[in-house]
């Protein structure tokens, strides 16, 4: 798969997935109320071509009142989604949100996939929200993760589908990477011995 690097954006074509489409879908109704969100974790690895499923897609999501999460539980719920934890938009915010755990929704009548929102928490979090990349996929427009953010948190988390994520990421990136930047995420995270696993 071929990618062009430009101006802190990542441009490619390939065909979408269902996934693909559902994650546009849900990120436009984000687009549209004016929330600023940025895709982390494993669906950055299968939108980039790694062929393997997932259950979920993680997404951080701006820290917002009350008012602004209300007006966009409504319009996900005129969008055909539903929070699968809590039918009460209070309690998903005040008892879930603010309280630092996530969120998830999917489509109406489903559990799989379902995206998983949370508010940033700590400030690696919240650089990997001020700091997203712009993903054109098909001339749709998405925000990932910086790759080198992310392939040093997949390093973190260790288990063997997070190895293989870091794997692919490195093989399709690791020319184009900012290594300063890298060393300093995998010194961050304490993964040091673990970047050999990505040659």
């Amino acid at each position: 798969m071929e990618f062009e690097f430009k101006n802190n954006t990542i441009k490619f074509e390939r065909e979408l997935s269902n996934l693909d489409k559902l994650v546009i879908i849900f990120t436009k109704i984000l687009e549209k109320q004016k929330i600023d969100y940025v895709i982390i974790s494993g669906y950055i690895a299968i939108l980039f071509g790694r062929s393997r499923n997932t259950e979920d897609i993680d997404l951080f999501i701006e820290e917002m009142p009350f008012e602004k999460f209300k007006a966009f539980w409504i319009e996900l719920d005129k969008q055909g989604f539903e929070c699968i934890i809590t039918s009460k938009v209070k309690e998903a915010y005040y008892e879930y949100l603010k309280n630092q755990t996530p969120l998830r929704f999917a489509v109406k009548g489903t559990f799989l996939p379902n995206f998983e929102l949370k508010f940033p928490k700590s400030d690696l979090d919240k650089y990997s929200l001020e700091n997203k990349v712009k993903v054109e996929l098909n001339n749709e427009i998405l925000y990932t993760s910086k790759m080198e953010l992310q392939i040093a948190y997949k390093l973190y988390l260790g288990s063997d589908k997070d190895i293989e994520d870091a794997i692919h990421l490195w093989q399709e990136f690791k020319n184009s990477l900012n290594k300063e930047l890298f060393k300093g995420f995998v010194k961050r995270l304490k993964v040091e011995n673990k970047v050999k696993e990505l040659e």
